[in-house]
């Protein structure tokens, strides 16, 4: 079916760029108090640093749609306003409840309705990627966080014992605590691969989208990054354990320790594009 030019994405846009720019400046002004501090937290916590980039690689999926979008027809579809509605309902009950996440992933919801209502199901089917890759720069509660990081620090821990115990370590644990003989460490949240996971898993979505067709390995690459994650950041500490047998509590501190973070989710990421290029290879 031959689509009316007049009637694609980027000549709507253009026609109604009056009202397009004032629904821009009513969102705005909705979030005036939510942004600001969500892009702080991104600052300020290495948990979510990955979040300065999301909004970038949204909007190259975007970008990856435009010959796409110039074609498809702008049919206005109401059910966006359920949508609408639902994210402002979001946005007025986590207010009352001071509840970040509900608060900032309504943007996303708001967003999306706005897409269906404006443009109709096409453009919304175009767009969904990027919508929802939006989710990766929301900041998880801490409830959900420390549900996951906990579990992670003790299974780290434990397999960290288990090796450094097989290559003659004397060393044991309690918890998330390595005892050495004359010290002790901490298996942190940092160290428990809670921070490079959600950093990889927002590239690993990226990485699959952009470089792969089947939904299959997509699929695989994104669910890597799960056990990759862990992987690296059991051998950070596997290392840290010797280097803190051999030379002192010191040796896994400062530069080491910060180099080594950095280290460890270059691993993980060199190892997510390894598997990628082999997966990339194998049959269809």
């Amino acid at each position: 079916m031959q689509v009316h030019e007049e009637n694609n994405f980027f000549n709507i846009l253009k026609r109604h760029r009056i009202q397009l720019i004032v629904t821009v400046l009513l969102v705005c002004g909705l979030y005036y108090s939510v942004i600001p501090p969500m892009v702080r937290q991104w600052y300020e916590d290495p948990n979510y640093s990955h979040g300065f980039i999301v909004p970038f690689i949204a909007a190259y999926f975007l970008y990856k749609k435009y010959d796409t979008l110039k074609k498809v027809s702008v049919s206005p579809n109401n059910s966006g306003l359920s949508v609408i509605i639902f994210s402002l309902l979001m946005l007025t009950i986590a207010n009352l409840g001071t509840e970040y996440f509900t608060l900032r992933a309504s943007l996303i919801f708001l967003l999306a309705g706005l897409v269906l209502y404006l443009f109709g199901k096409e453009v919304f089917k175009l767009t969904l990627l990027p919508l929802f890759y939006l989710f990766f720069m929301v900041p998880l509660p801490y409830i959900v966080y420390d549900s996951i990081a906990f579990p992670l620090k003790l299974f780290v821990a434990k397999y960290s014992v288990l090796t450094l115990q097989e290559i003659g370590i004397d060393v044991w644990r309690e918890g998330n605590i390595i005892i050495f003989s004359d010290t002790m460490l901490e298996v942190a949240d940092a160290c428990s691969g809670i921070r490079s996971l959600m950093s990889l898993l927002a590239l690993g979505v990226a990485y699959a989208f952009v470089s792969h067709t089947s939904n299959i390995k997509k699929l695989v690459i994104i669910l890597s990054a799960i056990p990759l994650s862990i992987f690296a950041n059991g051998l950070r500490v596997i290392v840290t354990g010797i280097l803190t047998q051999y030379w002192g509590v010191r040796a896994a501190h400062g530069f080491f320790h910060e180099f080594s973070g950095l280290s460890v989710f270059g691993l993980a990421f060199g190892l997510l594009l390894l598997l990628g290029v082999i997966i990339k290879k194998i049959g269809r």
